[in-house]
């Protein structure tokens, strides 16, 4: 099957579409304000301490992370560009020593070819890795073989199970029976033979939806708050049309600083991921004070992965600096004691 040919599969077409729109309308997509500059940490003047000695490290899920930057879920499917995007992304994660999670793994049942396209672990053996399919695909015929088959293909350490209910009911085509996925995710979580992670793509995670979490085992929560890459004003551009309320929706949901301060009574019984408007160093910083074990980052990655390995290995080792240089100046040596610190934050307005 040729390029083009490939494309006339609706979801496979649909992914490379989200892409380009994502790319070309990079200013318009994602938030002009951002919760995140709504916090100020303390500065301390006499750090006592070498900046040199500063630990980012971090362990997740049995890896070893040079600092606590997961690259968040961007693509894949059977067209070149997601394969460049990918594998200049797996390559760049393990030669900084970060995370990566993989874009939805549907179009992989739909289309044989785009499997290659998420078979990463080669390019990154030692890195951190997440499969993902979509939550909503539980309730049109995927069940544990799919999760199984999903994470044996990347390779992964664990799979991201999205929920999309804004990105689907703004989508023309969008699936949005979500009915009865909370006892579903909790049996895929309870059989799959890697932890589980629900994801949020843009709108949070409540502390209702947490509590409901907890109760079904899952112990993983990407809370992918809002305040960066509105999927809701990705799809107003794809549907073309003025009767779209993708416009209305764009600022929905939950800020992602708010929803690591909603999920603060859970901190014991899960482990947070903060998505969502992680822009740079200091939101990661800010991030981890509230909570997070890892933070996501998809959109400030996408242009560099576009071009090549080298400028996402820049861009990444840019955002080190900032995290590091952001705990030098707070005094603190160790991701251990910036996790869940709050008493380094000065002033708060969220």
């Amino acid at each position: 099957m040729s390029e083009n040919d490939s494309c006339n599969n609706p979801t496979n077409a649909r992914k490379l579409e989200h892409i380009q729109l994502v790319s070309r309308h990079m200013d318009t997509v994602t938030a002009d304000s951002n919760s995140f500059d709504l916090i100020r940490l303390t500065h301390r003047a006499f750090p006592e301490l070498d900046l040199r000695a500063v630990d980012s490290s971090i362990e997740f899920m049995g890896r070893q992370l040079s600092f606590p930057l997961l690259i968040s879920s961007m693509t894949g499917g059977d067209h070149a560009l997601a394969r460049t995007i990918n594998s200049n992304l797996a390559q760049a994660a393990q030669r900084t020593g970060v995370g990566m999670a993989v874009g939805s793994q549907r179009v992989m049942f739909e289309e044989p070819a785009a499997r290659s396209s998420f078979a990463l672990r080669a390019f990154a053996p030692d890195s951190l890795l997440l499969a993902n399919l979509g939550a909503v695909q539980l309730n049109h015929g995927f069940d544990l073989a799919h999760c199984q088959d999903a994470v044996e293909t990347v390779g992964a350490d664990g799979l991201y199970l999205h929920s999309n209910p804004l990105q689907e009911a703004i989508q023309p085509e969008g699936n949005t029976d979500f009915s009865g996925l909370l006892e579903k995710a909790g049996s895929i979580a309870q059989r799959l033979d890697v932890p589980l992670v629900i994801k949020e793509v843009g709108c949070g995670v409540s502390a209702a939806d947490i509590s409901g979490l907890i109760a079904q085992g899952i112990e993983y929560i990407d809370l992918a708050g809002r305040g960066g890459l509105s999927w809701s004003h990705v799809e107003h551009l794809r549907a073309r049309s003025a009767q779209s309320a993708g416009l209305l929706f764009q600022d929905w949901g939950i800020a992602t600083p708010l929803a690591l301060k909603n999920a603060s009574p859970y901190r014991d019984r899960v482990q947070l991921i903060a998505s969502g408007g992680v822009r740079n160093g200091i939101d990661m910083a800010k991030s981890v004070i509230l909570g997070a074990r890892l933070c996501g980052m998809a959109a400030p990655l996408l242009k560099p992965a576009m071009e090549s390995v080298d400028r996402v290995v820049e861009k990444i080792e840019a955002v080190r600096r900032e995290f590091v240089t952001a705990m030098f100046l707070m005094g603190v040596s160790c991701v251990a004691s910036l996790r869940g610190n709050t008493d380094l934050i000065l002033e708060d307005f969220t």
